[in-house]
């Protein structure tokens, strides 16, 4: 079973980011992404991005939203986190705006474990009390070890 500390790194853990709105943000990630994984284009990764939100809001609820698709090409699963400098409109269920993100990148036939890792974000983000400690990182490292830590905790 693939843990998301294993698919998650500093350099993909980031504060203090600047939003604007839910399209601007996911061409952010996808850019990101692209220069993060050789092979992969923002363009690619933005269309796949898009496409899984118009099947449905990735917004979660509770200011949290999960971006997740499956991207033709890549070659493993890759995870980013964001917490956004000013929260943004996402479409959330609760219609809540939405500040913390959890990005989700799976082979294109990646089903089992593209489930798993949902499953394990959307239990981690549950509780109020780990939103908080994510909130609360001051810097990309505070923020990638809180994952870390709340990992090997569970």
């Amino acid at each position: 079973m693939i843990r998301l500390q294993q698919i998650l790194t500093p350099e993909r853990s980031l504060v203090n980011v600047q939003g604007g709105s839910k399209k601007r943000v996911l061409e952010h990630i996808a850019e990101l992404v692209a220069k993060d994984q050789p092979g992969l284009s923002a363009d690619t990764i933005f269309d796949s991005l898009i496409a899984r939100e118009r099947l449905g809001s990735t917004g979660f609820g509770n200011g949290i939203a999960i971006p997740h698709c499956r991207i033709a090409g890549a070659s493993e699963p890759m995870s980013m986190v964001l917490h956004l400098s000013d929260a943004i409109d996402f479409d959330a269920l609760d219609g809540a705006p939405v500040d913390l993100l959890f990005v989700l990148l799976v082979p294109e036939e990646a089903t089992d474990e593209h489930l798993e890792l949902l499953s394990q974000v959307a239990g981690l983000l549950d509780k109020p009390a780990i939103r908080q400690q994510l909130r609360d990182a001051d810097s990309n490292q505070a923020l990638y070890q809180t994952i870390v830590d709340l990992q090997q905790a569970a």
